[in-house]
């Protein structure tokens, strides 16, 4: 869990493999700092530096210490900066034993520290899949394990906001579900005045643009729509 101390704004991406999360961490965190200023940091995902190390991917008994030295690199991360973009977390270790190894010994410690996120994105299956050495399994292991992350933020209590789109859509549906956060972190009586005027100003124009709300999710019948998908 994160400290009283901590004031390092969290943001996990989370998801199935080839849905983007490390060119959205990369791109977010530029976008962020260039928008305010604030010391942003992108940490890339541990599983791939120890797949080129070990030139194969992990055995059972090996993915909790993965965990292990995933949850510390990111503790000593949040120390260095304002915000802190993981390209995935040891949930995402967890789900993935889970998925392989029918092990579902590494959940309740990985909700735990999930817990100590401020935000959770969830990348879209909606892009082509992508091989990438080792740690990709390919395109039908995409569903299942989209499904088994949910499960899992859902049995923790856990929101999340669902990042999808091409190109530069993508970028911008994390940013719109990221300002919220950090325009409330303005608030706070030792933000800069005027750090964050540039994610005001595109606050405002977004909610200018945004249609009147109707709840009409008891009546929707598509298949595709997320509301309908929680609810199964």
């Amino acid at each position: 869990m994160k400290r009283a101390s901590d004031t390092c704004l969290r943001i996990a991406l989370l998801g199935a493999e080839s849905t983007g999360k490390s060119v959205l961490a990369q791109d977010l965190s530029q976008a962020l700092a260039e928008a305010t200023g604030l010391r942003c940091v992108w940490l890339p995902e541990y599983l791939r530096q120890w797949c080129e190390e070990h030139s194969r991917t992990p055995r059972p008994e090996e993915q909790a210490g993965i965990a292990a030295t995933h949850a510390a690199q990111i503790e000593a991360a949040a120390q260095t900066c304002d915000v802190l973009i993981c390209d995935t977390t040891p949930l995402m270790t967890a789900v993935y034993s889970q998925h392989l190894f029918q092990d579902d010994s590494l959940l309740p410690e990985a909700l735990r520290l999930q817990r100590g996120f401020d935000l959770n994105l969830l990348t879209a299956l909606d892009l082509p899949w992508v091989a990438d050495g080792l740690q990709r399994d390919g395109p039908q292991v995409r569903a299942p394990v989209d499904a088994a992350v949910r499960r899992a933020l859902m049995q923790g209590g856990l929101a999340w906001s669902v990042v999808a789109g091409l190109e530069g859509a993508r970028l911008e549906a994390a940013l719109n579900a990221i300002t919220p956060l950090l325009l409330k972190r303005q608030q706070a009586p030792s933000a800069a005045t005027g750090l964050f005027t540039g994610l005001e100003e595109r606050q405002k124009k977004r909610q200018a643009q945004l249609p009147s709300w109707t709840w009409v999710c008891e009546k929707c019948d598509v298949p595709e729509c997320e509301h309908q998908g929680l609810r199964r």
